[in-house]
């Protein structure tokens, strides 16, 4: 197996516009695009880590609609940060709409925030980000456990 630091809770939340296009924000950290997501902060719920999470990383406020699944597999949910720490993450991800607010990229954890079609997204997606929105464009009522 390879090297892991820490086993961390995370969110992930996907947001489809009027359009059918998802919510990507291109990672300060990484430079790279993803689906909103973050760490479970202590005494928070997943619901609220994913609120939050949106909230922090584009301005708007969200209801969450679904869970999509609970993703732990170490060869998909392991993560390499800049720093050199590898992280494998537990993530849940939701689907959500945009309740209020207006959408803003948050510099302090974003390059860049946009909408995307699903058939044509950025090359530099995060390597765990495909799976979450195949499985929410499956439309699949029970949640899915990878």
């Amino acid at each position: 197996m390879k090297r892991i630091d820490a086993v961390k809770a995370a969110v992930a939340v996907i947001i489809f516009n009027e359009q059918k296009q998802v919510l990507l924000q291109k990672r300060k950290d990484v430079g790279l695009w993803g689906i909103p997501s973050g760490h479970i902060e202590i005494g928070e719920t997943v619901e609220q880590a994913a609120i939050r999470e949106v909230k922090e990383e584009t301005n708007v406020d969200i209801t969450i609609k679904k869970l999509i699944g609970v993703y732990s597999d170490p060869d998909s949910q392991r993560f390499e940060y800049p720093s050199g720490e590898v992280v494998h993450f537990i993530t849940s991800c939701f689907l959500a709409e945009i309740s209020g607010g207006h959408l803003c990229c948050n510099e302090e954890e974003s390059l860049e925030i946009k909408f995307f079609d699903v058939d044509d997204l950025p090359n530099n997606l995060l390597k765990m980000h495909p799976q979450w929105l195949k499985d929410a464009l499956a439309q699949r009522e029970l949640a899915f456990i990878r």
